[in-house]
């Protein structure tokens, strides 16, 4: 098959690359290289991988070139707390505005696409764990981060509808929190950012009062499941939760890093306010239920939260 991956030198992007190449497939990437990286993808590029420096709506300005795909996976979007936080505008125009051109480029040439969205759709949900079909509440929109869940339904919608109305193979995967090699602490991503003061012997920095809890699933079982997802007919027009079900406090993820690197490092707490200016809101538990994704294409995590922190830490050590 020949496959565009949009936010294809993105952590997640990058990873998805290595593993379609390895089945004999051609890639093209596509990425304005914001968030995503050069170094992620340098070694993969060649006859049957390249790489499109280009945002998504310059690119598809003129959609005719899309013809030549077989499957999109679309991962471009804002991505990170942090990001969110700081440029809001961004992170509504790049998820909303990009994935408006991709469903309308890949409509016109009936090319199967795989969106992804994420767990910051359930909102402030109460009821553990999150179902696909379960109702959403949103904090008041003063608050900045909602303005992400919000943009990322909206792509949702526009998944579903093309399928809907147009018939086109669409696959809308709701991504929990993904970890894994390759991955910075840059725009807000807690492990990684854990690791590299756990290492240097600098206070790790819990924000809010650690008490709040998520599910952290390895980069490898997350990309395995997307291409099974896209090319099961079953799954067209569907929304599915991925990541890991394995909930741990932020306060105890601290404390096994520390321990699993065998760090001097202490724990210190930072207000949200000091950390993301007076307009943050947090929801405290992220807990998916991968019941339907398990019996689409028998999804499960393999790895345990320690065997990928230990991998981590080795990874990070050199």
């Amino acid at each position: 098959m020949n496959v565009l991956i949009t936010g294809g030198a993105g952590f997640i992007g990058s990873h998805l690359t290595r593993l379609l190449l390895s089945e004999g497939h051609s890639v093209h990437l596509l990425d304005n290289l914001s968030t995503g990286r050069r170094e992620n993808v340098a070694d993969l590029l060649g006859d049957n991988c390249t790489l499109q420096v280009q945002s998504v709506a310059d690119a598809l300005t003129n959609i005719a070139w899309l013809r030549e795909f077989d499957a999109i996976y679309h991962l471009a979007a804002a991505v990170g707390v942090q990001l969110i936080v700081d440029e809001p505008v961004r992170s509504i125009e790049t998820n909303v505005m990009e994935t408006t051109a991709v469903m309308r480029g890949a409509a016109a040439f009936n090319i199967p696409v795989l969106i992804t969205s994420s767990s910051e759709v359930y909102g402030k949900g109460v009821k553990m764990p999150f179902s696909e079909d379960d109702d959403v509440t949103y904090g008041a929109t003063i608050y900045n981060r909602w303005s992400y869940a919000a943009a990322k339904a909206i792509d949702e919608y526009l998944a579903l509808a093309y399928h809907q109305q147009h018939a086109l193979p669409t696959v809308v995967v709701r991504l929990f929190n993904t970890v894994g090699p390759g991955q910075l602490g840059k725009y807000g991503m807690v492990i990684p950012r854990f690791i590299e003061a756990a290492l240097a012997g600098q206070p790790l920095q819990i924000y809010g009062d650690g008490q709040q809890s998520r599910c952290f699933g390895h980069v490898a079982d997350i990309v395995a499941a997307m291409p099974k997802l896209l090319r099961n007919p079953d799954c067209h027009g569907r929304v599915f939760n991925l990541g890991s079900d394995e909930e741990v406090t932020i306060k105890h993820l601290a404390e096994r890093i520390i321990a699993l690197s065998a760090s001097s490092s202490s724990v210190t707490f930072v207000p949200y306010d000091e950390a993301y200016g007076a307009r943050f809101d947090d929801l405290r538990r992220r807990v998916p239920d991968l019941t339907r994704i398990n019996q689409a294409i028998g999804y499960r995590p393999t790895r345990q939260l320690d065997d990928i922190l230990r991998e981590l830490i080795t990874a990070a050590k050199g």
